[in-house]
């Protein structure tokens, strides 16, 4: 493995351990401080369009599914595989692939230990207009929304890319 892959393993590995030390902290906070079902309003101005409310989600994501909490550890597990295999195969001027992998996989580690240590997920960050949800759930959103934008880039550029080789290699009209 060169000294570049390396450092690619190093740029998953650095935003998976803060991502992931950033959710369980911040959980760790609402536990500590506040009762479940409790709600707290750190920014007066904001008090019922988004306030900290401690709940527990036994679902998916966003509090879908409930009670099916065990078996989404699977779909955790397989994610996070996958993306420790696919992750060695990512070039290694793609940074924003990277940062998206490293969300992502840090966002189901925090909530997949949830699920092992306590059987449900702390869900805290309540927007009023939304389902409560942690850092983890924005981490594994944004890191999602990020990799299908990079995606839909690169399929756009590759789309293009026939047209100008096309005319690129046109006889100019003087030539025809």
């Amino acid at each position: 493995m060169d000294k570049a892959r390396k450092g690619g393993w190093w740029t998953l590995l650095l935003i998976a351990a803060l991502t992931l030390a950033a959710d369980q902290a911040t959980k760790y906070l609402v536990v500590t401080n506040l009762n479940l079902y409790e709600t707290w309003s750190p920014i007066p101005a904001l008090a019922g369009w988004l306030d900290i409310h401690y709940v527990t989600n036994t679902g998916a994501a966003f509090g879908l599914f409930q009670n099916v909490g065990g078996i989404l550890a699977l779909p955790a597990v397989l994610v996070s595989l996958v993306i420790l295999f696919y992750y060695r195969h990512i070039a290694d001027e793609s940074w924003p692939i990277r940062l998206s992998l490293g969300l992502v996989l840090g966002g189901a580690l925090g909530n997949l230990i949830d699920r092992v240590r306590l059987g449900h997920v702390i869900d805290f960050i309540d927007p009023h207009i939304w389902p409560v949800f942690n850092l983890a759930d924005s981490a594994v959103v944004c890191g999602v929304a990020i990799l299908a934008f990079v995606l839909l880039q690169q399929e756009r550029e590759e789309r293009r890319r026939p047209h100008q080789v096309a005319e690129q290699t046109e006889l100019p009209k003087s030539e025809r």
